[in-house]
Parts: structure tokens; sequence; C-alpha cells
């Protein structure tokens, strides 16, 4: 535990000393770029967007970026090249979703991005550091901080604590983009979310609320009205199709 704490403080410190910059970053080079991508995240491109979500978070050139669960490198891959040099993104993956052929992948790509770094901690205490990020983007995964999975030594998690700390990682000022997978309104947050893996929006949208972030701006990018939310998002019918909604929160100057 100690040795990942010192390497969030140390990547934070490093993210510190780098300046932000208000020029829009070029997502759309860095997502044609197919060379520089794994085949198995440019086939998410079609159901993601990123060209046209990043452009409504306003991501920019030089941005401190923390990407939530994001060993997969999807967003990595692309935030990397966008920010340039001067900018930098850090993944930050739980323990209990990490292993010995992840690190090792994405190891090689920070090797080649040159800007890139990783965190992992346990599920309930993401350590990010404080004041260390100018951008966050979490993608299909805040549901499960109301999942419990025994198996995966996920155990019961609060909410208000665990943004608690998200809220303390971004300076003032920060983005975060929230995408997740609609749940109908009602019913017990928790027991939807281990049932179907979807997330009531508003049930979302009060949670940020609540820990201080302020909503920006929601999209409708992402939504499909062919999905009536009644089916998990990894049945196959809906896999990669889900109606998803789009939240832009900034966390007060």
């Amino acid at each position: 535990m100690g040795k990942l704490f010192s390497m969030a403080a140390a990547v934070a410190l490093a993210l510190g000393a780098v300046p932000a910059s208000a020029e829009p970053a070029n997502v759309a080079a860095a997502v044609a770029n197919s060379s520089a991508r794994s085949e198995a995240n440019l086939k998410l491109d079609e159901g993601r967007k990123p060209t046209e979500l990043l452009a409504f978070f306003g991501l920019e050139r030089g941005m401190r970026v923390i990407d939530m669960f994001g060993a997969n490198r999807y967003w990595a891959e692309i935030i990397a090249p966008a920010i340039g040099p001067e900018g930098q993104i850090v993944v930050w993956q739980p323990t209990q979703f990490m292993n010995d052929k992840r690190k090792a992948e994405f190891d090689a790509f920070a090797a080649k991005a040159g800007n890139a770094a990783l965190i992992s901690t346990p599920f309930e205490a993401p350590m990010l550091g404080t004041n260390a990020y100018d951008f966050m983007i979490m993608n299909l995964d805040y549901h499960d901080v109301y999942w419990q999975n025994p198996e995966r030594k996920i155990g019961r998690m609060e909410p208000d604590a665990w943004l608690k700390r998200l809220y303390a990682a971004m300076k003032p000022g920060a983005v975060l983009g929230i995408v997740d997978h609609v749940a109908n309104a009602g019913g017990d947050t928790r027991e939807v979310v281990e049932k179907l893996h979807r997330i009531d929006p508003a049930v979302v949208r009060a949670d940020f609320e609540r820990a201080g972030f302020v909503l920006e701006g929601e999209s409708q990018l992402l939504r499909n009205p062919a999905d009536d939310h009644s089916l998990l998002v990894f049945d196959d019918k809906i896999r990669g199709k889900t109606d998803r909604f789009v939240f832009k929160f900034r966390k007060p100057q």
C-alpha cells in the first residue's frame, strides 16, 4: 500500500510541474492514427464517438488528465497524443481489476507514449493525489461504486466517501466527463446495478453535486432510444449499444 501511495504522490508532483494550455487537443488526429492504437480499441470507436465526446468535454493540449478504470488503454491511446508532450495522462485501475498481462501491455504503451502513467490501488481507496488534475474521464464505470462482489474482493462502498477522494484530486476549475449506462428511474440503486450494471442518471447527478461538483452540461451524443433499459449491459443484444448519458461536471474555482 505504501509503495502504491508513494507512486501516486510522485505522479501528482510530476503533473504539478506541467503547465496547462488553452489550445484544443487534436483528438481527431489521434483517433485517426489507427497504427498507434490496438485493434480491440479501434472496434469501440463507433459506439463511443471519441472525437465528438472529448470535444464536448473540452479536452485541451497540456492538460493533466486522470482516466478512471482505464487500463485497457482505450482513452489513453487517444488522449496521450492529443494533449501533446507537455500534457500527461494518468490511468487509475483498481487492484481488483488489475493483472500482470494488463500491466505489461500498459507499460509497453507508456514507454512509447512518453506522457502516460498507471496507478493501481484498491477500488475502495483511489489514491490520486491532491489538486493534481485538470480533466477526468470516467466511462461506463461509476455505477460499480454501488456494486459488491465477494469473489473480486469488492465490498460495500459509500459513494459520498469515494467521491470525496475524487473531489480532492481535481484542481479548482477541473472538468469531469462522466458516461454511464442508463437505468430507469426508481428502484434500489444497488439492486439495479447488481442486476443490470446500469444506473439512474438522476442518482449520478445527485451524487456528484452532493460532492461539490457543478453540472455544466449534458449531451445526447450516446443516447439510444431503442434500448429500453431492461437488459444487462453485457447481453449480446445490447452490448456496445446501450443508451448512455453524458454529463460534464466542473469543480468550482
